[in-house]
C-alpha cells in the first residue's frame, strides 16, 4: 500500500475519533428549599409551596447551542439559524432525548435533562428566594434576561447577560426550557420530598424559564407550564444536567 494511502486512512481514522467539545457544566451543591410560589404572585400550578431536597448535580452553564446541536445531530432545526452561539430552538422533547442519547454515546457520560426540582433550585441560585434567576428587582431584570422582544427578533447568543448566583446564564429568558418531568395536576402537592422526578402519569412535559418573547411574569423562577412532548417552537430549547454521583 502506498504511503499516501496509509496517511489518508490514518487521517480519516483520527477524524472519526475526534473528541467533541462537551457542554460547559456548573456544579450545584444540593440542599433543601421551599419550591413553588414563595412570593404569592403565581397561579395554581405553582401551589402549594412545599419543601424539596435535591442531591448534588451539574447543570449546563448555558442553554444548548445550535453549534452543539449540529455537532451531534448534523442538522440545525432552529428557526433562528445562522447564529451558532444562540440556543437551539424548534426541538421537541423527543428530539432532545435523541440528542442526549447520542451525546452520551460519544462522551461516555450520563447526561440527561434536569428534573423540574433541580431546574428551579439552580435557577434560584441554590434555592434562594429569587423571583427571577439572579434578581428579585424587576428594574434589574433586563441585565439578566432576554425577554419581551415583541419585534420577533428572536434568540440571542448565550451568556451575554449577567449570570445568576451560581454562574448560570439565561435561566430566565432567551428560550424556555424543557425539563424531564411529566405534568400531573395532583403530583405537585404530593411529590416526595427527596429528589422528585415527576409523575409516572400523564403525557405532557413541563417547561420552565420563559423566553425572548415572554413577559416578566412568565420569566419567574417558579412559573411552570405543560405542553405535549412532540411540540417544538421558535422560543423553546433546553439545557442538560448530570448527576454528581
Amino acid at each position: 500500500m502506498k504511503m499516501s494511502m496509509v496517511f489518508l486512512i490514518l487521517i480519516v481514522f483520527l477524524f472519526s475519533q475526534r473528541v467533541i467539545a462537551e457542554p460547559e457544566m456548573v456544579f450545584v451543591k444540593g440542599g433543601c428549599f421551599e419550591m413553588g410560589d414563595i412570593f404569592g404572585v403565581g397561579n395554581d400550578r405553582e401551589k402549594p409551596v412545599h419543601e424539596v431536597c435535591v442531591d448534588d448535580f451539574y447543570i449546563g452553564k448555558y442553554e444548548v447551542t445550535q453549534r452543539e446541536w449540529v455537532e451531534i445531530m448534523k442538522t440545525n432545526p432552529s428557526n433562528h439559524e445562522r447564529c451558532d452561539d444562540c440556543p437551539v430552538d424548534q426541538v421537541s422533547w423527543f428530539d432532545i432525548r435523541k440528542f442526549i442519547t447520542k451525546l452520551k454515546e460519544k462522551t461516555g457520560k450520563k447526561y440527561r435533562l434536569p428534573t423540574e426540582a433541580e431546574w428551579e433550585y439552580a435557577a434560584r441560585s441554590g434555592g434562594k428566594k429569587e423571583i427571577w434567576s439572579g434578581t428579585s428587582d424587576e428594574f434589574e431584570l433586563e441585565d439578566y434576561a432576554w425577554y419581551e422582544d415583541k419585534s420577533f427578533e428572536g434568540t440571542h447568543p448565550v451568556g451575554q447577560k449577567k449570570p445568576n448566583g451560581l454562574g448560570i446564564y439565561d435561566m430566565s429568558g432567551n428560550v424556555a426550557e424543557y425539563v424531564w418531568d411529566r405534568y400531573d395536576e395532583e403530583y405537585y402537592e404530593s411529590s416526595p420530598k427527596d429528589n422528585p422526578k415527576g409523575s409516572l402519569n400523564g403525557n405532557k412535559r413541563i417547561v420552565r424559564g420563559g423566553s425572548w418573547y415572554s413577559d416578566s411574569l412568565s420569566l419567574r423562577t417558579t412559573y411552570r407550564y405543560d405542553i405535549e412532548p412532540v411540540f417544538s417552537g421558535r422560543s423553546l430549547g433546553f439545557r442538560i444536567a448530570l448527576s454528581a454521583q
